[in-house]
């Protein structure tokens, strides 16, 4: 499927979507030519005119002759199409990055002083110039572990 989508996330979306209903693939089959499509969809494009009497019929896609009883359940791609919507729905947690709302940069820094995580062009502000800023990754393993550990930052203020 040609497409002009440059964003990583919107192709993997793409990739796992049907050609004939355009949502996610639901139980994919692969057919001869090597396209997937949701097994339902398939079966009413070959009973709706497209196959006959034989069961063959043209890929919706690159218009390769197929038989639809040797299409292939893929397994496989139904657990990818799964693992991405479980993503789409957990934004915060998915594959977009989070961006600096003053600056539109990826949040890339974790002010310990303020608690909240900025970005390069606001680690050089003011505001944050003299402040304690970690790299994002480690102030979230510091994070886990004093959290693994029971500890929370009012427990460590009175050690």
């Amino acid at each position: 499927m040609a497409s002009l989508v440059d964003d990583p996330v919107e192709k993997l979306q793409e990739e796992v979507s049907c050609s004939i209903c355009l949502e996610y693939l639901r139980e994919p089959v692969t057919i001869d030519c090597g396209h997937n499509f949701c097994q339902a969809c398939i079966s009413d494009y070959c009973n709706q005119g497209a196959g006959s009497t034989t069961g063959a019929a043209l890929c919706p896609q690159c218009r390769v002759g197929f038989l639809l009883s040797s299409s292939r359940p893929n397994k496989q791609l139904a657990n990818i199409v799964e693992g991405i919507e479980r993503l789409a729905r957990r934004p915060s947690q998915g594959l977009v990055e989070a961006l600096c709302e003053k600056h539109g940069k990826k949040l890339r820094l974790f002010c310990q002083d303020d608690g909240e995580s900025i970005c390069l062009v606001c680690d050089k502000s003011r505001e944050h110039r003299m402040h304690s800023v970690l790299p994002i990754e480690e102030a979230a393993h510091d994070y886990k572990v004093r959290r693994e550990l029971g500890l929370d930052s009012k427990q460590e203020s009175y050690e």
